[in-house]
């Protein structure tokens, strides 16, 4: 397994120092949940209120999933808001959301530089929680921050040899995977170098995660990224969704909305390498699942699962009016 420690320097491109070797695909215990985010943090139905804002958080359905899966409300959860530019906003947010649920185990890391992540209360902290959750804000803050340092290192150990959860939501899904979109207008993802890639967090190292994929249209997007990286699976993740990922391989959707699945490993034709950048990309036999709560997904295989079983995967319920 390749550690890359040189810098490269591209033409028209930043300078990035590549994350050493993503975690090994051997026997993993932890588990993911990816979450798409959403745009509704504001609303308290029992006092009346509907406020709509953009700090992109999930409905509660998705929290007590999470409090289930690491363990029961007893356990311990760290909440790392480095994505965000209002990190102290986001963590009354979610300290509040948990609460509703009875899960007052929560605490806030409030890191904002690579200078806080080797603190050493930090590091102890990540040592002695049953789960981390990696709030929504710019997937890019999260990469270069945490990129090589030992915060990271203990968390990567964990989620591969305890039964330790690993959650984030928008930016902090997208990060998850080893290959990380960080920028891309949606508008025009249908051009070739309009999506930029880069080093994620590397949890996994076969898929590539978008979140607000419908709301936002970013359809275009995950297909330019899987195109240009055709052995991933694209996870399209809409708002008030998810996916918990076990074993490094197995998916079951969560949530009120749709995971759109992007497989390019059939792909027959593509242009993307040929034309010259801002032209229109041309891919053919991409495929494509829609997956509702409660379906599966095996991204090994690639194979999608209609009623999702084993370990995290639930039987699902098909009910026709």
């Amino acid at each position: 397994m390749w550690n890359l420690c040189h810098t490269f320097y591209l033409t028209c491109c930043p300078i990035f120092v590549f994350e050493p070797a993503y975690v090994s695909m051997r026997n993993i215990v932890g588990k993911l949940i990816a979450i798409g985010g959403a745009e509704d943090k504001g609303t308290d139905l029992e006092k009346g209120e509907f406020v709509r804002n953009n700090l992109n958080f999930f409905e509660l359905g998705i929290i007590k999933r999470i409090v289930e899966e690491v363990g029961g409300l007893h356990k311990k959860i760290e909440v790392v808001t480095t994505a965000s530019t209002i990190p102290y906003e986001v963590g009354e947010n979610y300290l509040d959301a948990f609460g509703k649920i009875g899960c007052t185990n929560i605490d806030l890391i409030h890191i904002r530089n690579r200078e806080d992540a080797i603190r050493k209360d930090y590091i102890e902290r990540i040592k002695d929680c049953d789960g981390v959750m990696f709030s929504g804000g710019n997937q890019l803050r999260l990469s270069s921050t945490f990129g090589g340092t030992e915060f990271l290192k203990i968390i990567k150990q964990r989620y591969q040899d305890e039964p330790f959860l690993v959650a984030g939501t928008s930016a902090g899904a997208m990060a998850m995977s080893n290959t990380m979109i960080y920028e891309g207008n949606a508008a025009k993802a249908h051009l070739k170098g309009e999506v930029k890639i880069t080093t994620g967090l590397a949890f996994m190292d076969n898929v590539i995660f978008d979140s607000h994929f419908e709301r936002r249209g970013r359809f275009g997007r995950l297909a330019q990224a899987i195109a240009t990286n055709p052995s991933c699976i694209g996870i399209g993740l809409g708002e008030d969704t998810g996916m918990i990922i076990t074993d490094g391989n197995k998916m079951e959707a969560i949530g009120s909305g749709l995971v759109i699945i992007v497989d390019g490993h059939e792909i027959r034709h593509s242009n993307i390498a040929d034309i010259p950048e801002g032209n229109p990309i041309s891919v053919e036999n991409l495929k494509v699942h829609f997956c509702e709560a409660g379906n599966g997904y095996l991204v090994n295989e690639r194979k999608f699962i209609i009623e999702a079983h084993n370990g995290a995967l639930i039987k699902k319920q098909v009910h026709v009016h």
